[in-house]
């Protein structure tokens, strides 16, 4: 829940931030600008890895490609070292950007997130919020989402992989045609030999 609704914010924040630009609003009043600051606090974990997110993602994707590179491309001797200096890499990149777009994230929330609730939200609904956010229920569902959400991944993922998988593996059949790239040698076969010349007719 509490993702849902840092999720809806965030989509509407910028539209938000052109909006009152153009056309200022009336200033909140100091109770209500206290129940937002208030609000963002509840949201701040939530911020957070959505900024974490914003950097691990393409990184992860990024690693996952170079392994599918170096299964196909690097012979099997240098795969292991060169796989763990990637990976290293990447964890670096991951771990120095991460706490700069966090930082910004934090620092960019009450100008974007809290002027969206202090011009769409009431003071009483503020409060509403707030006690949601701060119920027992909202706590014990913040907890075992992402179990649910994992089961339900996993559920999926089993589910539609036979009918994703064929459509994938056409799919990079047919743009390695249109790249003109080979097909990947199957694991563990050798190369094939070139055919012996044919033996001459005995001669009588």
């Amino acid at each position: 829940m509490k993702r849902l609704i840092l999720t809806a914010l965030l989509t509407s924040a910028v539209w938000a931030h052109a909006q009152t630009a153009s056309a200022p609003a009336a200033p909140a009043s100091p109770a209500k600008k206290a129940l937002v600051q208030k609000l963002l606090q509840l949201q701040q974990p939530g911020i957070e890895k959505l900024a974490s997110n914003l950097v691990e993602q393409p990184a992860m994707q990024m690693l996952q490609a170079a392994g599918r590179a170096l299964q196909q491309q690097v012979p099997p001797e240098k795969r292991e070292a060169m796989g763990k200096s990637i990976e290293a890499d990447v964890r670096k990149f991951v771990d120095d950007s991460v706490p700069i777009v966090r930082d910004k994230a934090v620092k960019l929330a009450p100008s974007t997130i809290g002027a969206m609730m202090e011009e769409k939200f009431t003071e009483d609904e503020l409060k509403q919020l707030i006690a949601w956010l701060e119920s027992p229920v909202n706590k014990k569902y913040s907890e075992i989402g992402p179990e649910i959400q994992n089961s339900f991944t996993q559920k999926l993922v089993a589910e539609a992989r036979p009918i994703v998988d064929p459509r994938l593996q056409a799919l990079e059949a047919k743009v390695r045609t249109t790249l003109g790239v080979p097909p990947p040698a199957p694991a563990g076969s050798a190369p094939a030999k070139a055919a012996a010349p044919a033996k001459k007719a005995a001669s009588k």
